[in-house]
């Protein structure tokens, strides 16, 4: 039996970190302390603030972690809040991916904009704070040094330059309008200047002007002359920028037990971005709290994050700010400073992020009034007594049979949970929807069952009758028993507001027909849900297929590698000349046996 007066005195006054679990082991909250002993007992002192309350009752084990500095208590808390997501902290999005600019390993290497695991070969450049800062130095990028953007397989099978060349934003290395030399000297300038050398670019560019000049090249030096100009341009931009310094500006909003988080990048002396979050989880239920969670989660968790600000501006003073910018100077590598500013434009910053955060939060209150008033309607439509919990909703997204993709969108009564979104990859005959409903469920269900995850109150089918049909059966087959189910099939026209509902439970023989007014709120809640199944079915279905057109069969061929591949689109002009080729013709290209034709011919006509 845990007895919390036994368990402070036993403590020592050392800094550390604390896990406080449940009855069931599971951690309920991690902190950090200055002092052990005092930090804990805290907790079982009187609290005014029921969610203290609240945790302390449940309260059966504390984890103890003795560190050597509060700098240290620090980063553990960080790196246990990470891995656990206990209950009671202030939980943020987390494991955001930071975009990049990535340079691949190729003769002729691209230049693109890249988020998600690096496991392509070639240089990553980054991280940057947002997709706009990445886009907008990829645009100058193109225009100085003309490095292609184009995938290895469009590349490999130009027979003429694109829109990039002719816009002057790519020097056609595909159709070998620049030698392999000169293409590698401006994907040198590209690292030089993402390393912000930029001196270095032009002083070697005046030379190869210079001489250009003097051997009378005068074309070759006026391109230089403006590549030149161009650069000189940016690079007193950026000595002025570098001047008014770069800082982060975050401001906390609170209305009735609800935060929101504004956060504007000030990089090279301007608003590059804005960045809006709200806490999935609230533990000390603060602004000071939520402030300060925030800022540890956000960059004590991203080791990788190269871009840190000099400066970071708050609206609120937050106790531990000294060690926060401690912890954050040594993994950013240059002082970080933390403070709430009192004058000059950084007060105009941070007034700014205030404003942007009460409205944030006003629309998310907003909107959440909206989703319980719907909610509470479906229930009444419904004649539920029980909770309506979750709901979980089905769709299936194909071109006439191609690339079939399931979706499965989780609603709860504060609205789409995307964490838990699925896609399914359907293996079933073309076209049948039917057959690939029923696949989608089982597949889902299956597995929640045998990993014990919540199943919902109520499940939503894009379809009528027969999707309805297939739907139970693949629960029945599940042993998931008296689950609500409703078939939401297309009026006339499928115009909405018309929509027939089919209302069964997944063990009944019963079917109940509703057809709503096209005013009710549980109809407008059916149909969003619906339609983002819907949406998150077809964009993953695009993707999947555009993925599939992409593929060429050439790439399957023992002994077609890309110089074969190359020849081949080069001698025909295009891949669909390739295809309406006979066997006879093929055969004909350098370096195609008659033998090695045949499999050509036999792979593009399958």
């Amino acid at each position: 039996m845990f007895n919390p007066q036994d368990f402070v005195n036993a403590l020592s006054s050392h800094p550390g970190v604390y896990c406080m679990r449940d009855r069931a082991n599971k951690p309920l909250y991690v902190g950090k302390a200055k002092n052990l002993k005092n930090r804990v007992g805290s907790y079982f002192k009187e609290h005014d603030d029921p969610r203290i309350n609240q945790l302390v009752s449940q309260i059966a084990n504390i984890d103890i972690t003795i560190t050597s500095s509060e700098k240290e208590a620090l980063l553990l808390e960080n790196s246990l809040i990470k891995a656990l997501k206990p209950r009671y902290n202030v939980i943020f999005r987390d494991d955001k991916s930071y975009p990049y600019l990535f340079l691949s390993e190729h003769p002729f290497p691209r230049l693109v904009y890249f988020r998600g695991k690096q496991k392509l070969a070639g240089q990553y450049y980054g991280p940057y704070p947002s997709s706009i800062a990445v886009k907008e130095t990829l645009t100058v990028l193109q225009k100085l040094f003309k490095i292609r953007q184009c995938d290895d397989l469009f590349f490999s099978n130009r027979s003429r330059p694109c829109l990039q060349y002719q816009i002057g934003r790519c020097s056609a290395p595909c159709v070998k309008y620049v030698t392999q030399e000169d293409y590698h000297l401006q994907v040198n300038n590209v690292e030089l200047f993402l390393k912000g050398k930029e001196t270095s670019i032009i002083n070697d560019l005046v030379k190869k002007m210079e001489l250009a000049s003097q051997t009378q090249e005068f074309e070759e030096a006026a391109a230089l002359r403006d590549q030149i100009m161009r650069l000189r341009v940016i690079h007193e931009q950026q000595v002025i920028y570098r001047q008014q310094g770069n800082a982060d500006v975050i401001a906390v909003g609170e209305h009735k037990g609800h935060f929101c988080i504004q956060l504007l990048y000030i990089r090279q002396g301007r608003i590059l971005d804005t960045q809006t979050y709200f806490p999935k989880q609230v533990g000390e239920g603060t602004r000071v709290g939520v402030l300060r969670g925030f800022l540890t989660q956000l960059y004590l968790n991203q080791e990788d994050k190269l871009d840190y600000p000099h400066e970071i501006l708050l609206n609120e003073n937050i106790e531990d700010e000294s060690v926060i910018a401690e912890a954050m100077s040594s993994v950013a590598k240059h002082r970080i400073k933390i403070y709430v500013p009192q004058k000059g434009e950084k007060v105009k910053w941070l007034t700014l992020a205030s404003e942007n955060a009460a409205q944030a939060l006003n629309r998310k209150i907003s909107q959440s009034t909206v989703m319980t008033q719907r909610w509470f309607e479906l229930k009444k439509v419904l004649g539920l007594n029980q909770n309506l919990t979750r709901i979980e909703c089905f769709d299936i997204s194909h071109t006439q049979g191609e690339a079939t993709i399931a979706s499965c969108v989780v609603f709860d009564v504060n609205g789409p949970t995307k964490a838990e979104y699925r896609r399914y990859n359907m293996d079933v005959p073309a076209n049948d929807d039917y057959a690939a409903m029923e696949q989608a469920l089982t597949k889902r269900y299956l597995k929640r069952k045998a990993e014990e995850l919540p199943l919902p109150d109520l499940i939503l089918i894009d379809g009528g009758k027969g999707q309805l049909h297939r739907a139970k059966k693949a629960l029945l087959e599940c042993q998931i028993l008296d689950v609500l189910m409703i078939g939401i099939a297309k009026g006339e026209g499928r115009k909405p507001g018309l929509e027939t509902l089919y209302l069964t439970r997944s063990q009944s023989d019963e079917e109940f027909i509703i057809n709503l007014p096209p005013t009710s709120s549980a109809l407008h809640l059916l149909q969003q849900i619906r339609d983002e199944a819907h949406r998150f079915a077809i964009t993953g279905h695009r993707q999947k297929r555009a993925k599939a057109r992409k593929h060429s069969p050439l790439e399957e061929i023992p002994g077609i590698g890309l110089k074969r591949r190359q020849a081949l689109i080069n001698y025909f002009g295009g891949y669909q000349a390739l295809v309406g080729a006979s066997q006879e013709a093929i055969a004909k290209v350098p370096g195609i046996s008659a033998q090695l034709a045949a499999k050509i011919y036999i792979a593009l006509h399958p």
